[in-house]
């Protein structure tokens, strides 16, 4: 039982899935500091009311941007810590299993006649024109 649980955790796309979606809860930290401190005070700013904290005011509104550098100083140490505790040992991992993950893309080449730049290299036909790769390139 354990060993099919490591075996589903270890799935290479449920990791990648994990990761991004971790990101995605560090980018929406970000967001709703920008919105919170800069833009919610820019707009409350037409109005009468006030804040306290670092920053500066407009029209008595503080537009905090104190919290908004903390948040995105909290995000890069947090992608960090994702890639060096996550990422990396999860590629090692899949490297000794013979996978490569999180590499360099596959190469590829240009139809010369749509100049569509997603063409593998050993393709004969552009996915995209159809033209023939091979008398054409």
């Amino acid at each position: 039982m354990l060993k099919g649980f490591k075996n589903f955790l270890m799935q290479g796309d449920l990791v990648i899935i994990a990761v991004g979606l971790v990101i995605a809860l560090g980018f929406s930290t970000l967001i709703k500091a920008f919105t919170d401190n800069i833009i919610t005070p820019l707009v409350n700013a037409i109005g009468p009311g006030g804040a306290t904290g670092l920053g500066f005011h407009i029209n008595g509104q503080l537009v905090n941007i104190g919290a908004f550098i903390s948040a995105l100083i909290y995000f890069i140490v947090f992608i960090a810590v994702i890639y060096f505790a996550i990422v990396v040992p999860y590629r090692s991992f899949q490297a000794r299993r013979g996978r490569e993950i999180f590499g360099d893309p596959a190469p590829t080449k240009t139809c010369p006649a749509c100049l569509s730049g997603d063409l593998p290299v050993g393709a004969t036909k552009c996915m995209h024109c159809t033209i023939d790769l091979a008398a054409g390139a």
